[in-house]
């Protein structure tokens, strides 16, 4: 891997190349051990008396910090629920801490303080413990937020690691959704369309799969980098390759029209609200039931299967019968989107 850069730039937040770069060459070496080197969405914890516990910490800088379906507060909240959820944990507790900015309008605090009250009720979680710091005007764009979520591990077993080859690839939803309306909420002068934020706690969907068992190989929720990038990071280093049917895969009419014209590709841009799941062959059908029972995977699909035939890659095939290569994300395509 080449060295990394003199100086952090934002595609180091990207979710991408740059976000691994800065994982394997700087954080892995400092603070690297047998559970953080898994590298999931959350930490299984060693077997102790009784429960595993499940944990993952997660930071929130989206700007703006209220967006068409949800704002920062709720976006806290499920990403890290959810980053539980597709780890195999039942979500419990939360830790949250906000930065607040100097002239930051209270009305919009208490507000984001509602919808965080809201979201964790929805989700099943209680919020035990937090911190609260105030920093000058300028510093810190109205408000951040760190929420540190634990669970119990309900679903052990989950890691790429499992993948076979002819595993089928299931999406829950609509792709691309979160990070088109974020982007459209910063250009005032761009018709939104109706397009929603998909942010929603996903345990339910999660727990739905469990009668799999061992069938279900995988599980993430494809936020930074979009289902692209998370894809590539279950073929990176290995011998399978994941290939998927464009024509398959789930875009609302009106999010495709809007990342034409923002020039994004819907495949990278981000989701919080969907899961990726890999699935035996013989359970994708029972797989997709079982989402579709759910509301929030009522849109469920199949959109690839894992193969052979280009280890370490993703392809996508298009309707007209050709291909092309979905590359981690290697820039910082939608900077501040979470």
């Amino acid at each position: 891997m080449r060295p990394m850069d003199d100086i952090i730039t934002l595609a180091y937040g990207s979710g991408g190349k740059k976000t691994s770069e800065l994982i394997e060459e700087m954080l892995l070496p400092a603070f690297g051990n047998d559970i953080l080197g898994e590298l999931g969405d959350g930490a299984i914890l060693p077997n102790e008396p009784g429960e595993r516990l499940v944990m993952s910490t997660d930071s929130f800088v989206v700007t703006p910090y209220v967006f068409p379906g949800g704002d920062i507060g709720k976006l806290a909240v499920c990403g890290t629920v959810n980053d539980i959820a597709v780890s195999g944990g039942e979500p419990k507790y939360l830790s949250l801490a906000v930065i607040l900015e100097e002239g930051i309008p209270t009305a919009d605090v208490a507000r984001i303080v509602c919808s965080i009250a809201e979201t964790a009720k929805r989700a099943n979680v209680r919020i035990v413990t937090g911190d609260t710091k105030v920093v000058e005007h300028g510093k810190a764009d109205g408000l951040f937020i760190n929420t540190t979520g634990i669970g119990v591990l309900r679903h052990p077993g989950l890691s790429p690691k499992a993948i076979r080859e002819g595993d089928v690839v299931l999406v829950s939803g609509t792709v691309g959704d979160h990070g088109t309306c974020v982007m459209l909420a910063r250009n005032p002068n761009l018709v939104r369309g109706g397009i929603l934020s998909d942010c929603a706690p996903l345990y339910d969907l999660t727990k739905a799969l469990r009668p799999l068992g061992t069938g279900l190989r995988v599980m993430r929720d494809p936020t930074r980098g979009g289902v692209a990038t998370t894809l590539n990071e279950f073929t990176e280093g290995t011998a399978l390759s994941i290939e998927l049917d464009e024509s398959a895969i789930p875009v609302k009419k009106e999010v495709r029209s809007a990342s034409d014209i923002l020039g994004l590709d819907p495949l990278y841009s981000a989701n919080e609200g969907k899961i990726l799941a890999v699935v035996a062959p013989g359970q994708a059908e029972e797989a997709l039931r079982l989402l579709r029972s759910v509301p929030e995977g009522r849109d469920a699909c199949a959109i690839g299967r894992v193969t052979a035939s280009h280890p370490g890659k993703v392809l996508v095939r298009t309707p007209y019968g050709g291909s092309r290569i979905l590359v981690k994300l290697a820039g910082a395509q939608l900077p501040r989107i979470c």
